[in-house]
């Protein structure tokens, strides 16, 4: 691992923060904070039972999460494609890289200096270049957070959960579960069927079966 990359509790360790700028710790702290207080944590406007991110609160546990100061204020959007790349191999070469473990690790990239207005513009058009080579390739899953995000959540449209303090990009690896983000991007959803294969239809069943579509009507 590179020394840019910080678990959460790396950030309490005056040893390995002390290069850092207080900017560019003030912004980690606080999305570290948001992780810790927000998405590992269930919330009653989710719309399920579980923590917002039910993968989080093993990858913390694990020391499976880690964080990336990074500026870009001055870069271009080709520049900032070009850094995801170079995380995105640092996120296959960490480990664990097989087993169940590997599932739970993710890459926070923190924005310490991107406004929150810019930063829905750009991720768009960084996934727009990374988004659909990254899952056919890699089987890794891009999405960005900052304030300005106003993505739902899957079972409570009135719910928020992409709203963070500060912008950042998340790499995580696919999950069977995913099938939910991708009911309206033909081409996501044609991915998934591909990568999962078998293993995709009792994971859709198991989901159908709880919906009031077969209920009896009188």
């Amino acid at each position: 691992m590179t020394t840019n990359l910080f678990l959460p509790e790396d950030l309490e360790d005056v040893s390995r923060t002390r290069k850092l700028a207080e900017r560019d710790l003030k912004a980690l702290h606080a999305v570290a904070d948001w992780i810790k207080t927000f998405v590992a944590r269930p919330h009653k406007d989710l719309g399920r039972a579980g923590p917002v991110c039910p993968f989080v609160p093993r990858a913390w546990e694990r020391e499976t999460l880690w964080l990336a100061p990074e500026r870009i204020a001055d870069r271009s959007v080709l520049d900032v494609v070009q850094l995801i790349k170079v995380y995105r191999k640092l996120f296959l070469n960490a480990q664990p890289i097989g087993g169940e473990d590997a599932i739970d690790k993710s890459i926070v990239v923190v924005f310490t200096d991107l406004s929150a207005d810019r930063a829905s513009d750009l991720f768009d058009r960084v996934l727009q270049d990374l988004g659909v080579p990254s899952y056919a390739e890699d089987g890794l899953v891009l999405g960005g957070f900052s304030e300005t995000n106003e993505g739902a959540a899957l079972y409570n449209p009135s719910f928020r959960p992409f709203t963070a303090p500060v912008p950042f990009l998340l790499i995580r690896h696919t999950v069977i579960s995913d099938w939910k983000f991708f009911l309206d991007n033909e081409e996501l959803l044609d991915l998934w069927a591909r990568r999962h294969g078998e293993s995709a239809v009792p994971a859709l069943a198991e989901e159908l079966r709880g919906l009031p579509w077969r209920a009896r009507r009188d």
